[in-house]
């Protein structure tokens, strides 16, 4: 079966069914696994060139509405009669079912449900250990420095800090994506603040900038040095790689609570 992923979320999603030897191509942001560097490229996941896609003649190709904007690439595959399905995650539900619709469409669901079910059971998990923390610090997650744009209550960074005993500091916005500002999350005074910027990689992260801005050497987390420089593609999209980004972050805030998790 020949599958073609056009965002990274997707793709990773087909990794952890085991069906990377069926990609034939992929977007140009899909970083993982690495077995995907040397297959075609068709494009930023916004403006993916659909005569390449086309060409590679796809039994199946994945798209998402969890990328803003992705709505013109469906259309056009629509378009073109090219067999296509079209994902939406925005929590660890979503993602599991997700799993489901991925391995039924590529004629091994029976594996999938086992997945499926390792997945569910690594999110049971982290949740049960989670309810043993008393005093959950809160989470500033920035996604974009200026302007700001961080994640709301109906985000799986919600979720994902939830399980990990902490909270979103932006739980309270009933939105999947806040744009604030610096002087916003000032009061808000976060504990802990973590810098995952979309299509930034970590090492182009500089946490000196967050010390510039007006206000916020007062603030907890900076004052107690609590500032994280996460890798965007354990945060940034809803995909299983998620649950790697829960048992790394959650080690460091709660050490003696998450050191057996695998």
């Amino acid at each position: 079966m020949r599958i073609v992923s056009i965002c990274p979320s997707n793709t990773e999603i087909i990794d952890y069914l085991g069906l990377t030897p069926n990609l034939v191509g992929v977007d140009d942001y899909s970083d993982y696994p690495k077995e995907v560097e040397s297959l075609p490229r068709l494009g930023p996941d916004l403006s993916i060139n659909m005569d390449k896609v086309e060409s590679l003649k796809p039994d199946l190709v994945f798209s998402s509405l969890s990328v803003p904007g992705m709505e013109k690439n469906i259309e056009e595959l629509e378009k073109r009669n090219i067999p296509h399905i079209t994902l939406n995650p925005q929590s660890f539900s979503d993602i599991a079912e997700d799993l489901l619709t991925v391995g039924k469409a590529c004629g091994i669901e029976e594996h999938a449900m086992i997945r499926q079910q390792e997945f569910l059971q690594t999110v049971k998990r982290l949740k049960m250990i989670s309810s043993w923390v008393q005093n959950p610090p809160s989470l500033y997650w920035e996604w974009w420095p200026k302007p700001v744009f961080t994640p709301g209550k109906i985000n799986w960074l919600t979720e994902l800090s939830e399980m990990i005993g902490a909270r979103n500091l932006f739980d309270d916005v009933d939105l999947a994506s806040v744009q604030t500002d610096w002087e916003d999350v000032l009061k808000r005074d976060p504990d802990y603040i973590c810098l995952a910027w979309v299509g930034v990689q970590q090492k182009r992260v500089n946490p000196e900038i967050v010390k510039k801005r007006p206000g916020w050497n007062e603030m907890k987390a900076i004052q107690n040095d609590r500032i994280f420089v996460l890798e965007e593609a354990l945060y940034c999209r809803p995909s299983p790689l998620l649950l790697k980004g829960a048992v790394k972050l959650a080690g460091v805030l709660h050490p003696e609570l998450y050191k057996e998790v695998q």
